[in-house]
């Protein structure tokens, strides 16, 4: 895959390149060449093919770069990370971390992948993760405050993304309990959390974040619900993945220190800020039911508090939708 990614980053100009100089660049012969196009093509990848002039990318792609992201976060950032690997393709950032946990792997590790083919959302869902569009992020994160102290940990991570995306001067996205980003009800970003570890001790924490940053359309065929991306929402280019990465770290590892110091407690007004559903009417998914009724924001645990017709409830867990009144 070295090799994959040596020929992508000559191509990532979005300019033509010739066969015969990508091989002569590589010390691959033109057949080769093609051979390793074609492999990217399969993954997701659009180029053009003009005869006489080459081949160039429909358009131009920054690849993940583990110096780029350390060399853009904040010094304090830098303090607290671990090492930064980046894959060419892999099953799920997530899973391999989870993997690297159980063997010590240090608290702040992160894993970027540029294509997932497993990629998970909340539910056992796939999170659609074609090559080198969208990023693709986990972080590990050990703490002592044990796994029943977590319970509002994906509204804190939450909470850093949105801040990460104001830093990136948006400010229509809002939060939808309890770990999506969505933009004018279109979904822009997702995070699935992973805990290994005791009720009341260590723990060890894989933080799964999925931001669609230039979706390709065909790649978002299967989808099955209303998403958006960075490049719609700011009507611009694709923005950065790199400085994406190193934003949303420099606003997540903060909120996580001060979640284990403080609890959810410190969050609470920026939540409501940003709260979709509140007072909104909302179908609540789970396992053995559906209950219908009137969002009502969280508990001081991240429950969601509902107004149903048997009263207000408080709801741990589930997939909340906005029902259509009629």
């Amino acid at each position: 895959m070295q090799l994959r990614n040596r020929l992508l980053q000559r191509l990532s100009d979005g300019e033509f390149h010739s066969g015969e100089a990508l091989g002569a660049s590589l010390g691959i012969s033109r057949m080769a060449v093609w051979k390793h196009l074609r492999g990217l093509r399969e993954a997701g990848l659009d180029f053009e093919v003009v005869r006489g002039k080459g081949y160039r990318l429909s358009r131009p792609r920054e690849l993940l770069d583990a110096g780029q992201v350390l060399s853009a976060v904040r010094p304090a950032t830098r303090a607290a990370l671990g090492q930064i690997d980046v894959f060419h393709q892999l099953d799920s950032t997530s899973n391999w971390l989870r993997e690297q946990a159980l063997a010590g792997a240090d608290s702040g590790s992160v894993c970027m992948a540029e294509m997932q083919h497993s990629g998970r959302g909340r539910h056992g869902r796939q999170w659609v993760s074609p090559f080198a569009a969208n990023l693709y992020l986990s972080l590990l994160w050990r703490t002592e405050a044990g796994a029943a102290a977590l319970g509002g940990l994906s509204l804190v991570t939450g909470i850093g993304l949105m801040r990460c995306l104001r830093g990136m001067g948006i400010q229509q996205a809002g939060l939808k309990w309890p770990n999506d980003i969505l933009v004018d009800g279109a979904k822009l970003a997702g995070i699935l959390i992973d805990v290994t570890g005791e009720v009341g001790g260590d723990c060890a924490v894989v933080i799964g974040i999925g931001i669609n940053v230039d979706m390709p359309p065909p790649a978002a065929a299967g989808i099955g619900r209303e998403w958006t991306d960075l490049c719609a929402v700011t009507g611009g280019d694709s923005p950065s993945r790199n400085r994406l990465a190193a934003t949303l770290l420099d606003e997540l590892l903060p909120a996580l220190d001060a979640f284990e110091s403080g609890g959810l407690g410190p969050f609470m007004d920026e939540w409501r800020e940003h709260d979709v559903l509140a007072g909104q009417p909302i179908d609540l998914l789970l396992p053995d039911r559906t209950v219908s009724g009137r969002a009502c924001g969280i508990d001081d645990g991240g429950a969601l508090l509902m107004d149903t017709a048997a009263g207000r409830k408080r709801f741990a867990a589930g997939e909340a939708s906005l029902r259509v009144v009629t």
